[in-house]
């Protein structure tokens, strides 16, 4: 079936193989993950200078770390000698330098090449020009962002942008004051399923009456099946009974000071191309995070943050986790049942959207515009 053979109702979405070609899934690593503005770690985990962590976007292994000026600096984690990977260790901390485990070619913070046998013997090496090769980085909303590419796009408009998009402004997610909350509570997830159906999956809600019952509960307006995100500014409000955002409607924790009257009692879902969803209620923020590792494998880094003064004093946040983890796993499952279907002779030319999922095929035009086609 082709799109011009579709009801008025219907669009069409992309092709099955767009799940499950690796040739397709390298394309998006080269020219998606590895161009755009990435976001690897949560600020706090690089608390003082030495502390690193490892993380892989699109093909690469980079290095994030925070120098001794305090500022985060971000390399491709490779030693510039014969290639061999610098850290091996997920996250850690060094007190000076990374030393190459391989032939001990060793960095400073800054990326400098400061020592390696017999470094004296050859004055012609340059120190900064064998040092590590820096990508660009940003901090925004107390989480560190990379760039792989040698011009980055603008930050402002690149990842900013995408949530002014939704919210109107830059002024009602500064409210949440994301930067300096603390994280509550930490789940991984790895998801058997490509990682463009978990972004259509959180970007729509014509699913939620069948599979999330306890988030139809506490945000009644989803049993009809219109996410927030089809609306720009738009907030779903609360149910009128319920109290909190949490598993059982009950109250939830101290409310963040800086949310403006009108965004009480509502929750926002924001999506950051490529990899990040956000989302906002009066008294905690839940940051994701996707890692895409295959053409059917993704892994999701969720965060849950509260007020410092909330983490700090043990206050019980497990029923708000508990409410956001249940739509999370409901929603995995529902990837990793469509995954195999991508693969169906069925499926060769894809699938529909319907009204309530139209605006998914905005995100497939610019799928298809990232990998060098135009809109479908």
């Amino acid at each position: 079936m082709t799109s011009t053979s579709l009801p008025d109702s219907l669009i069409a979405t992309l092709p099955g193989s767009s799940y499950t070609d690796p040739a397709i899934f390298a394309q998006e690593q080269e020219r998606i993950f590895e161009t755009m503005w990435f976001c690897v770690a949560r600020s706090s985990e690089l608390a003082k200078p030495g502390a690193f962590r490892t993380v892989d976007v699109g093909r690469e292994s980079i290095l994030v770390t925070r120098a001794r000026d305090n500022a985060v600096r971000a390399y491709f984690n490779v030693c510039r000698h014969r290639g061999a990977k610098l850290c091996t260790e997920e996250a850690g901390e060094v007190k000076r330098a990374f030393q190459c485990p391989y032939h001990a070619w060793t960095y400073d913070l800054n990326g400098k090449l400061v020592a390696a046998p017999n470094l004296t013997k050859m004055p012609d090496v340059g120190r900064t020009e064998y040092g590590l090769v820096a990508v660009a980085v940003r901090e925004w909303l107390g989480y560190v962002w990379v760039c792989l590419a040698e011009d980055p796009p603008s930050f402002e408009e690149a990842v900013i942008g995408d949530v002014v998009a939704r919210l109107g402004d830059v002024e009602s997610i500064e409210r949440y004051d994301i930067d300096n909350l603390s994280v509550g509570r930490r789940i991984v997830y790895d998801v058997k399923a490509n990682w463009k159906l978990i972004i259509e999956n959180f970007m729509e809600c014509y699913h939620c009456a069948t599979i999330h019952p306890e988030l139809t509960e506490v945000l009644p307006e989803f049993a009809d099946g219109y996410a927030a995100q089809y609306y720009v500014g738009h907030g779903a409000e609360f149910g009128e009974e319920v109290q909190g955002f949490t598993v059982d409607g009950s109250e939830g924790l101290d409310r963040i000071p800086g949310v403006a009257e009108d965004q009480d009692r509502r929750y926002y879902a924001i999506t950051v191309r490529p990899q990040v969803f956000v989302n906002l209620v009066p008294d905690h923020v839940i940051f994701h995070r996707m890692y895409p590792v295959a053409v059917d494998r993704t892994i999701v880094e969720c965060d849950w943050l509260y007020l410092p003064h909330v983490v700090e004093s043990g206050k019980d946040v497990s029923r708000s986790v508990e409410l956001f983890d249940r739509v999370n796993r409901q929603d995995f499952d529902a990837c990793e049942r469509t995954q195999p279907g991508m693969s169906s002779r069925m499926y060769a030319k894809g699938g529909v959207l319907v009204p309530s999922e139209h605006h998914i095929g905005a995100f497939h035009d610019w799928v298809n515009e990232r990998l060098g086609g135009g809109p479908r």
